[in-house]
This record gives C-alpha cells, sequence and structure tokens, in this order.
C-alpha cells in the first residue's frame, strides 16, 4: 500500500517516489529534442461516484522534462465519503488517512496553482475530467476552465500494443515499472507516454502532438447545476 505524508499538509511535495522518478528521468534523459510543456495528473477515488476522489497525484514538464511533483490526500463530499472494499484493494487508501485533509473545495485552489495555465493530461482523461467537474458540482464549486488531452488516445496513435491501459503504454514510452494506482506514480507514468509520443511525432507543443494523432485537445466543461 502506499504511504502518504500528513494528510493536514496541502501538498506534499515529492523528489521522487520509488523507482518511478528514476525511471522518468531516464526517459526524459533520452529525448533531448521534445520542448512540450504541460502537466499530468491521476486521481484515485473512495468509491464509484466521480466526486469521491481521496488523492491526486500531479507532475508538471517543462521543455520535455519534469519540473515538479506534488501529491495530497482528499476527503472525499460527505454524500459520497464510504470507502468500498474494492476501492481500497486498489489504490490502499482507508478513511482514516483521510481525516483532517482538505476536502474538494478546500484544496482546489491548490489543483488550480499546480496546472496554472497548463494543458493537462491523463490516462483516461474522461474518468479524471469527470472527477473535477463531478466534485465542483457536487460541492457548488466552480469548475476549472481546463484543456486537456488523453493519454490513452496518443497511445493509440503512437504504440503497436496489444492494450493501451495505463502500464503497457508507459513501458511502451520507456517506463519502468512503477506503483500502478498510486496517483503520483500513474501521472509520472502518463507523462511519460505524451513526453515519448511527442518526439515520435516530433510535435514541440501538445496543440502540435493532438494534431498530428488527429486529436483535439478538449476543454472541460461544467456540469449544469440544478437550482
Amino acid at each position: 500500500m502506499p504511504t502518504f505524508g500528513s494528510p493536514t499538509i496541502p501538498i506534499v511535495r515529492a523528489t521522487g517516489v520509488k523507482s518511478t522518478g528514476q525511471c522518468l528521468s531516464v526517459v526524459c534523459a533520452r529525448l533531448d529534442a521534445v520542448s512540450v510543456d504541460f502537466v499530468a495528473l491521476d486521481f484515485e477515488t473512495a468509491n464509484s461516484h466521480a466526486s469521491s476522489a481521496c488523492s491526486v497525484g500531479l507532475v508538471r514538464v517543462r521543455d520535455g522534462r519534469v519540473e515538479d511533483r506534488a501529491r495530497w490526500l482528499i476527503n472525499p463530499p460527505a454524500n459520497h465519503a464510504e470507502f468500498l472494499p474494492f476501492n481500497i484493494k486498489i489504490h490502499g487508501i482507508t478513511p482514516d488517512m483521510v481525516t483532517g485533509a482538505k476536502g474538494w473545495a478546500e484544496q482546489l485552489p491548490d489543483l488550480r496553482e499546480f496546472i496554472g495555465d497548463d494543458i493537462a493530461v491523463a490516462h483516461n482523461a474522461g474518468f479524471d475530467m469527470g472527477v473535477i467537474r463531478t466534485a465542483c458540482a457536487e460541492t457548488v464549486t466552480p469548475t476549472p476552465k481546463l484543456r486537456y488531452l488523453c493519454s490513452v488516445q496518443v497511445s493509440r496513435k503512437t504504440y503497436d500494443i496489444a492494450s493501451h491501459r495505463l502500464p503497457l503504454a508507459a513501458a511502451a514510452a520507456g517506463f519502468g515499472d512503477f506503483s500502478h494506482h498510486e496517483a503520483l506514480a500513474d501521472a509520472e507514468a502518463c507523462a511519460a507516454i505524451i513526453i515519448d509520443a511527442a518526439t515520435r511525432h516530433d510535435a514541440n507543443d501538445l496543440p502540435s502532438l493532438a494534431k498530428a494523432t488527429g486529436l483535439r485537445v478538449q476543454q472541460l466543461k461544467a456540469i449544469p447545476l440544478k437550482l
């Protein structure tokens, strides 16, 4: 199970997670030509409801190299706070671990600040963007006006592999073993895929990568509130 810092600390700056940080450094080191900027992110949830985010991992990439990493725990909204055994088995986060952690609305400024004006990327971005949209609707907080790109779709246009699940796509990008379903490790794996794909497609920014792969950078839209 993953080990986290105190949930009362809003942001845990991560200089590296065992094996993953080193592997991502290797990927970046051999990709000298790429100059893409973006933020990779990953959420884990307490249950099947999209608003039940219980952790997030973030990786900021500048000029094709990792500039910063962060991860923190999130206390899910009261209406969807149950931790299902299935989810706990996947990510190892339990209810007591998020006691004292910021709720969605309280941590949202930290999330916004880390992403800034960057295009966000996620593996199966529909899930992660759904977490943001639904958690914002659940807590009646403004939905960030994010632009995003899905690394699953990029993987499908880049690698000839049997499955585009994160571990296999990351391996195709040269990213070694990592703690799948630990939010920061997954964000690092996603970042490695985008960096590698940008180099293969000779793309120096994410709009160029999207164009080269026949994709579009999407705009996150809020869920209309029922007043």
